[in-house]
Parts: structure tokens; sequence; C-alpha cells
């Protein structure tokens, strides 16, 4: 659990990535300003392109665990 908070940029792009293979808006980004929210939007800009092109549930998990 520790190790999660301490890499708070990659956890930043996947809730990013989350947010947008679910379809949420970028602007419910939590983080105001810097690296954090640099991270998140690039997450959620992949989850969005991962959920264009037809990525399933299965495809998704893996590329989050793989990066």
């Amino acid at each position: 659990m520790k190790r999660q908070k301490r890499n708070q940029p990659e956890r930043a792009f996947n809730r990013g990535y989350q947010a947008g293979v679910d379809g949420r808006s970028r602007n419910l980004c939590p983080h105001d300003t810097g690296e954090t929210r640099q991270n998140w939007l690039n997450g959620w800009r992949e989850g969005r392109e991962d959920h264009w092109n037809g990525y399933n549930r299965f495809a998704q998990v893996q590329k989050i665990t793989n990066l």
C-alpha cells in the first residue's frame, strides 16, 4: 500500500486512464496543476483512445498492469 502512495505520477496516470475508458470528462481531473495533472490527462487521453478503438475490459486491464 505504501508503495502506491509513493508513486503518485503512475497512480495519477492509471486513474486518468480509468476515467477515460469509462467515458468521463477530462474536466473531472482532481489535480489543479503540475506533473500529476499532466500524468492524469495523459492517462485520460490514452484511455479515451483505447475506448474508441474498441479494446475490451480485459485488454485494458492488461495494459494498465504492464505500465
